[in-house]
């Protein structure tokens, strides 16, 4: 599990790196997004990465690599919405964004460790199109959770399918930055 440690973190890494070059262009411009359009945000990104696994080609330069930088980075955002909720403008600095991002990242890690821990790293036996098509279902668990406002009888909440989102990108990213297939 120590490989999967150091993978987990670099290419956590390479999506803050994203993420802070962003609240630098733009600021914290995403605080006015409602929790709801956060999972429209991940829905693109996953069905774009679908669609590529599909065709088995992309029209626009980028990759499904950016795409699972992507759900990393909105599933984080998701997670720091449904903590402080959404804004009509921006209210919190760089710093505190980086902060919270930082902070989520470290709760979805911790998580993945210990159900990697649990599974005995069944990940690395997965395709990385199941990862896919599992963030695919997460979505739609998440925008059922949201039309039902919450109010589920025995699923878990709209944050727990997030942390697992991130966390099947950031499978995805391991086996394309490290080459395992």
């Amino acid at each position: 599990m120590k490989d999967t440690k150091q993978q987990f973190e670099h290419v956590i890494s390479i999506c803050r790196d994203l993420y802070v070059k962003k609240l630098h262009d733009y600021g914290p411009a995403w605080r006015i997004l409602r929790p709801s359009s956060v999972t429209d945000q991940l829905l693109i990104k996953a069905k774009r990465i679908r669609s590529i696994e599909i065709k088995g080609v992309a029209l626009i330069d980028e990759g499904i690599r950016s795409e699972f930088i992507a759900i990393v980075n909105y599933g984080l955002i998701g997670l720091i919405q449904l903590a402080k909720g959404y804004v009509d403008k921006a209210d919190i600095t760089n710093e505190e964004a980086i902060a919270l991002y930082d902070y989520y990242a470290k709760q979805a890690f911790e998580l993945m460790m210990a159900k990697n821990h649990d599974y005995d790293e069944a990940w690395r036996s997965m395709r990385i199109s199941s990862y896919t098509d599992l963030i695919l279902q997460k979505i739609n668990r998440t925008k059922q959770i949201e039309s039902l406002q919450g109010h589920t009888l025995v699923s878990e909440g709209v944050d727990a399918n997030y942390m697992d989102m991130i966390n099947y990108a950031a499978f995805g990213l391991i086996k394309i930055e490290f080459g395992e297939e």
